[in-house]
C-alpha cells in the first residue's frame, strides 16, 4: 500500500503546482455564478415553452369588417366597442 500513498501524493502534488499557476487576483464566477447561469436558463426555457403554448391558441385570422349586421360589439375579436346610436 505504500506506493498508492505514494502516487497519491505525486498525484496532489501535481495538482497543486496546477493551482498555484492560477492567478489569485483573478475573479472567477465559480459555482455560484453557475447555478444562477443554470436557473436563468430554466427560467427562459420555461417562459418560452409557456409562450409558445398560448401562441398556439391565437386565432390569427381576421374577420372581415362589417361581416354579420355592419356594426361591431364589445364582444368583436377586434375588442372595438360601437358608438351607441339612438
Amino acid at each position: 500500500m505504500p506506493d498508492m500513498s505514494a502516487s497519491a501524493s505525486l498525484a496532489m502534488t501535481h495538482l497543486a503546482t496546477l493551482a498555484k499557476e492560477v492567478d489569485e487576483d483573478k475573479v472567477t464566477p465559480g459555482v455560484l455564478g453557475f447555478i444562477v447561469f443554470a436557473a436563468m436558463a430554466l427560467a427562459v426555457w420555461a417562459l418560452m415553452k409557456s409562450m409558445s403554448k398560448h401562441m398556439g391558441k391565437v386565432d390569427f385570422k381576421e374577420s372581415p369588417e362589417g361581416e354579420a349586421s355592419g356594426e361591431e360589439t364589445a364582444d368583436s375579436p377586434s375588442g372595438k366597442t360601437s358608438p351607441a346610436k339612438g
